[in-house]
């Protein structure tokens, strides 16, 4: 079919508003306030023919049809000297309705625009949506001619201006960083403390209360669920659930209005600022590697229906499928040079005019792939590489998608960190009481060597979390053996089944109060190991706090209660969050926890001691042959103050206290020989299984031994001030 097939053309329609149009530029793609009117530019390579909609205040009513008349490098574009921020507008585009050669036009559709910076509304669902009539045999037979225009949200022109004074980004240094990962609505849903107005919304997480618990609870960043304007499925629609998670864009340089109380975009920016002011860093997860429209029966929202074949990946022998690396019905095409502009531009924009620090990348392997192969040197990352704002910020990879070798954990470039899944499996795996893993956990304690320390990597490219938004909470990780996803609607079918978690004797809630001071303890365990780890610790909200999803470890689809944070605690609550807050200060006051560079095993500085030393309960050091001992369970690190191998700004060496770490994950207790070269003695810093830290914290070692109690782990740390300790202290 082509543009001169009258089921292309949308009815006739009458308007009285007419406007004047000029023929603008076409840069900047979107829509562009001047001061004076609006630009429009419309990238689409394959389009035949473009209209501008514009539509009144409440989006109901479409007002004028204006043809885009003007094209330059395949962009369409015109100025109207008229425009206002405010103003509501979508595109319909006509073209070929050849699904069978990749190309789905269908101008009865209006469309939103790629480079909306503002959505107003949300998709109500119906087959109007849909370029094919719904249920006829093959989609590519049919053709809908249904306008939908009253069904869809719509692009909204914006004023860019906003005082930012002295605002910039934090650049807060990666090994001095800690990461809280939540979700917008959820943190704040159903805080006491946030006004009733505010309380799911930007302005509501960037309130003094909300950012007062986090700098008192040591944070240095949140991550930021994603936040680009979404859809929600039509399925879960129809079975009262939402996408809640959000990983499911349509707009890419939008903020989702469901999470603004103003609907204006400068409350994203005052909330971005408001966090600066206090020293906590925004990092967006964002979602690049698909959007919201499926596969080839999937609705035509935007990118299907402004330029199918050049924004999707298509199966090469047959373009009307695509190839779908994400388990999303589609990949966006990375190949294609307007696709790479539209991501770059997306981000340059939330660095440059929102002011946040840095992004992590959903399914990040999904962008690496060129053809089907993941090429961590593909165009994408050679181009952040090189970009003067990208390759300043914060950058996280998920490293990960579900095509064949989508697994590429540690294959990153340099200037990336990545969600380090090992660190997650092996340190749930060893305190869950699992033998035959020290040997990795050895690794994953000290910054993941084998995984980062190639082409001029650090400790800090790792980034180690035990729970993060997809599976169980912490809570629930020592609380169920196994999923419990029914609400989900899918018959307990989604959701991963390998969660390395124990319940501790009883499925779900107990009054037991073994059981419950066990699965107390079992948190400090692993919430301890992650912030004391090499690397950059990442929390998940309200994992301080004990909260629960019930044992549902897909909770992608639900806006209530098993998502939203409650904070009605309990005095166990207040005390694991107190232990949290203690361990967070003790990483933060000592760099041997954070350090710059990976450990050698190397004597220090021709003395006796070495940087790391690996122990045995017996006090002696372990043998490559240890390592291996499926029985072991058990085993000790000696951190020396003084194996830093770092300067201060000045060329000053830095050190700092000897530590020792004990951990034992076996049920019994182990009498646990501490080291004959340290004449000064120990104090214990933390011990998981006393609870508070105030029971303990500072007490002093009389004997040559440390009786560590079964599961638990324990921090001792150099006793008496020497002269190399007041050394380290007084540059700490």
């Amino acid at each position: 079919m082509t543009q001169s097939d009258d089921r292309l053309r949308p009815a006739s329609v009458r308007f009285a508003t007419r406007f004047a149009v000029w023929p603008g530029r076409p840069y900047p793609l979107g829509a562009s306030w001047d001061g004076e009117g609006v630009n429009f530019a419309l990238f689409s390579e394959h389009a035949e023919g473009v209209e501008l909609c514009i539509f009144n205040d409440d989006g109901r009513a479409e007002i004028a049809r204006i043809p885009v008349r003007w094209q330059t490098d395949q962009v369409w574009h015109c100025y109207l000297p008229e425009g206002r921020p405010g103003w509501l507008y979508g595109y319909r585009v006509a073209g070929p309705y050849d699904p069978k050669n990749g190309h789905r036009f269908n101008a009865n559709k209006l469309l939103l625009d790629p480079y909306a910076k503002s959505i107003v509304g949300e998709v109500r669902w119906g087959n109007s949506h849909f370029g094919y009539r719904v249920g006829h045999k093959t989609e590519d037979l049919s053709f809908d001619r249904t306008n939908n225009a009253a069904f869809m949200p719509k692009s909204q022109v914006v004023e860019s201006a906003f005082s930012w004074g002295d605002d910039r980004l934090l650049k807060t240094p990666w090994h001095d960083t800690v990461i809280y990962e939540l979700h917008v609505k959820g943190f704040t849903y159903l805080h006491p403390l946030v006004p009733q107005a505010l309380r799911g919304t930007y302005a509501g997480l960037g309130s003094a209360r909300i950012i007062e618990y986090l700098k008192s609870l040591g944070v240095t960043a949140v991550e930021l669920m994603p936040v680009h304007a979404f859809i929600d499925d039509r399925h879960l629609v129809e079975k009262g659930l939402r996408n809640y998670w959000g990983y499911n864009s349509i707009g890419f340089f939008a903020p989702d209005a469901r999470y603004s109380a103003t609907g204006q975009v400068s409350e994203f920016k005052t909330m971005v600022k408001s966090f600066h002011s206090n020293g906590i860093e925004v990092i967006l997860d964002v979602v690049y590697n698909h959007t919201a429209e499926g596969n080839h029966l999937g609705p035509s929202l935007s990118f299907k229906g402004i330029d199918n074949r050049s924004y999707y990946r298509l199966t090469p022998s047959n373009p009307r499928y695509y190839m779908d690396f994400t388990g999303c019905g589609n990949t966006l095409n990375m190949q294609h040079p307007r696709v790479l502009q539209l991501i770059m531009d997306s981000l340059r924009y939330w660095v440059l005019e929102m002011h946040v620090d840095g992004f992590r990348f959903d399914l990040a392997s999904t962008l690496a792939r060129e053809l089907h192969d993941v090429n961590r040197l593909s165009a994408f990352f050679d181009i952040i590489h090189q970009d003067p704002v990208l390759s300043q910020v914060k950058l996280i990879a998920e490293p990960w998608d579900l095509g064949e070798g989508g697994y590429q954990v540690g294959n990153f470039p340099v200037g990336w960190t990545e969600w380090n899944g090992k660190y997650r499996d092996v340190v749930r795996a060893y305190w869950k009481g699992e033998g035959g893993v020290i040997g990795e956990l050895a690794y994953r304690l000290t910054g993941s060597s084998d995984l980062y320390d190639h082409g001029g990597r650090n400790p800090y490219a790792s980034i180690n979390f035990v729970t993060a938004h997809d599976g169980f909470t912490l809570q629930d990780l020592v609380s169920y053996n196994v999923k419990h996803n029914e609400a989900n609607g899918e018959n307990n079918r989604d959701g991963t089944d390998g969660n390395l978690s124990w319940n501790c004797g009883v499925e779900g809630p107990t009054d037991d109060a073994e059981i419950k001071a066990l699965r107390a303890q079992q948190k400090r365990n692993m919430i301890a190991t992650l912030l004391l780890s090499q690397g950059v610790p990442m929390i998940l909200a309200g994992d301080e706090i004990g909260r629960t999803q019930r044992g549902n470890n897909n909770a992608y689809c639900h806006d209530d209660d098993i998502n939203w944070v409650n904070w009605e605690l309990t005095p166990d609550d207040h005390e694991f969050m107190s232990f949290v807050q203690y361990v967070i200060r003790i990483k933060q006051s000592h760099k041997v926890f954070r350090r710059r560079s990976f450990f050698q095993g190397r004597r220090i500085r021709g003395g006796d001691i070495k940087d790391i030393t690996w122990l045995k309960p017996d006090g002696t050091e372990m043998n490559d042959e240890e390592w291996q001992q499926s029985f072991a369970r058990c085993l000790g690190l000696f951190l020396a103050g003084d194996g830093l191998d770092e300067c201060d700004d000045k060329g000053r060496m830095i050190g700092d206290v000897d530590f020792l770490w004990l951990l034992n994950a076996h049920h019994e207790e182990i009498s646990f020989v501490l080291p004959s070269d340290c004449t000064s003695g120990w104090q214990v810093e933390l011990d998981t299984s006393y609870g508070a830290p105030a029971r303990y914290a500072g007490a002093l070692i009389t004997s040559g031994t440390y009786l560590l109690q079964g599961r638990s782990l324990v921090l001792l740390r150099e006793r008496s001030l020497d002269r190399r300790t007041a050394r380290s202290d007084a540059r700490l």
